[in-house]
């Protein structure tokens, strides 16, 4: 897939994904998008860029990016550099189809943006005892 910011500054090859989308409620994640985060993993080796991206590391766990000049969020990744990039999907045309397969923090949603289908969802609670090493560090 092929994909870019809004200005085309920031070019995205991804060779590879895990062929689904994945949703955070998160205060983080609605700080960063104004409403929810939503993604596609692939992993590092399959992910190409150039252009002017600017990284910010939002936490002890995450780093965030956006396009340096159009200011379009890229993508999230894991400070503990686990080998993949959680790329937002609306960069690129061919994502349009892939399947939402879970929702996290489901009940910090914001009311307006409540999800319908058949995926997997898990609050806060639920997910951070999975996932100890965000335990204290999610608002």
């Amino acid at each position: 897939m092929q994909g870019h910011c809004l200005c085309g500054e920031v070019q995205i090859s991804v060779a590879a994904h895990r062929g689904f989308t994945a949703v955070c409620h998160c205060r983080m994640c609605q700080r960063w998008t104004g409403g929810l985060f939503i993604c596609f993993p692939a992993e590092e080796a399959d992910v190409q860029v150039t252009g002017p991206v600017v990284r910010y590391v939002s936490s002890d766990i995450a780093e965030r990016a956006f396009c340096g000049t159009c200011g379009s969020h890229l993508w999230f990744r894991g400070t503990n550099s686990d080998g993949h990039y959680a790329l937002m999907p609306g960069l690129f045309d061919e994502a349009r189809d892939l399947p939402l397969k879970s929702e996290i923090y489901v009940d910090r949603a914001l009311a307006g943006l409540a999800l319908q289908g058949d995926h997997r969802r898990a609050t806060r609670e639920a997910y951070e005892a999975k996932n100890d090493h965000l335990k204290g560090d999610m608002p």
